[in-house]
C-alpha cells in the first residue's frame, strides 16, 4: 500500500502551527510585560537636557534623591519599579522642570530630566537670598556655583518674579548683554542701575520699561563712542531717557 503525502498542504499546516504559536506567546507577553522583561535591573541611564546655561543637576544629585526615597532602581527586581513613583519624586525637587522615567524590557530603567535653569540671583538687602528660572519661580540657594546675573538693593518677591525675572530674561538672552552684564541693584525708588564686566561706570537703567531699546541705546554707545573715547572715560552713564545718553567724567580716570 503506498501512502502519497501532499507536502505543499503539510508544509502550509506547519507554518500555521507555527505562526499560531507565535500569537500566543506575543500576546501573552503583551499581557503580561513584567514576564517578558529582565528580572532586575542592569543600568539606569539618566538624561539631563542641557541648556545654554549651566543648571544645578547633575546624575549623582538624581541618584542620591531617588536613594533617599528608597526608589533607585539599579539592582531592583523590574517588577517593583514604578516610573510614576519616581517621576513624582523627582518633581518635588524645585530644580527639576519635566521628569520622564521608563523601563525597558532588556532591563535598564531610563529618566529624562529637563532641569530649571536659573537666570538671575537675587541677594536684596533685606537679607533674602535665592535665584529664579526663567519662568520667574524662586529656586533655593544651592552650595553648586554657576557665573550667573547677580541682583541687589531694594528687592521684595514680587519685584524679583514680576519685573527682575523679565529684564533677566532679555539680559540672557542677547549674547552682548550676557556676557557683559554682572550685576543689576534696585534703587529704594524701583529704578535700576547695571554694573558691566568691561568698564568702570555704572550703567543706570531708569524704570524697568523699554528695557530692549535702553540695552541696545547703551550697546551702540559701548561700540560707537567708548571704543574711541575709552571704557573708563565716564563713571556714570544714564539711559533712562529716550534719544539720549548723559554721561558723567570720571574725575579718577589718569
Amino acid at each position: 500500500m503506498t501512502i502519497n503525502f501532499n507536502w505543499k498542504q503539510i508544509l502550509i499546516v506547519a507554518c500555521n502551527v507555527i505562526v499560531g504559536i507565535y500569537l500566543v506567546l506575543a500576546v501573552t507577553a503583551f499581557n503580561n510585560p513584567d514576564e517578558a522583561m529582565a528580572e532586575q535591573c542592569t543600568e539606569v541611564k539618566i538624561d539631563i537636557e542641557q541648556e545654554s546655561m549651566e543648571g544645578f543637576l547633575n546624575p549623582g544629585e538624581v541618584k542620591k534623591l531617588l536613594s533617599q526615597y528608597k526608589l533607585y532602581p539599579l539592582s531592583q527586581p523590574m517588577n517593583t519599579i514604578s516610573p510614576r513613583k519616581m517621576e513624582e519624586t523627582l518633581l518635588k525637587s524645585p530644580f527639576v522642570e519635566k521628569v520622564e522615567c521608563y523601563k525597558t524590557l532588556s532591563g535598564h530603567v531610563c529618566i529624562n530630566i529637563k532641569q530649571r535653569i536659573p537666570v538671575i540671583r537675587i541677594m536684596a538687602i533685606n537679607g533674602d537670598s535665592y535665584y529664579l528660572d526663567h519662568h520667574g519661580n524662586i529656586m533655593p540657594e544651592s552650595g553648586y556655583a554657576t557665573d550667573i546675573l547677580i541682583a541687589t538693593g531694594n528687592i521684595t518677591k514680587r519685584y524679583a518674579q514680576n519685573v527682575l525675572s523679565k529684564v533677566a530674561n532679555k539680559i540672557v538672552s542677547n549674547s552682548f548683554w550676557r556676557n557683559q552684564a554682572v550685576q543689576l541693584n534696585v534703587l529704594p525708588n524701583q529704578t535700576l542701575e547695571m554694573v558691566p564686566r568691561v568698564g568702570d561706570h555704572i550703567a543706570f537703567l531708569g524704570s524697568p520699561n523699554n528695557i530692549d531699546t535702553k540695552l541696545e541705546r547703551l550697546r551702540k554707545f559701548y561700540i560707537y563712542g567708548l571704543n574711541k573715547a575709552g571704557w573708563n572715560k565716564y563713571n556714570y552713564i544714564n539711559v533712562e531717557f529716550n534719544n539720549q545718553i548723559i554721561c558723567k567724567k570720571n574725575n579718577r580716570q589718569i
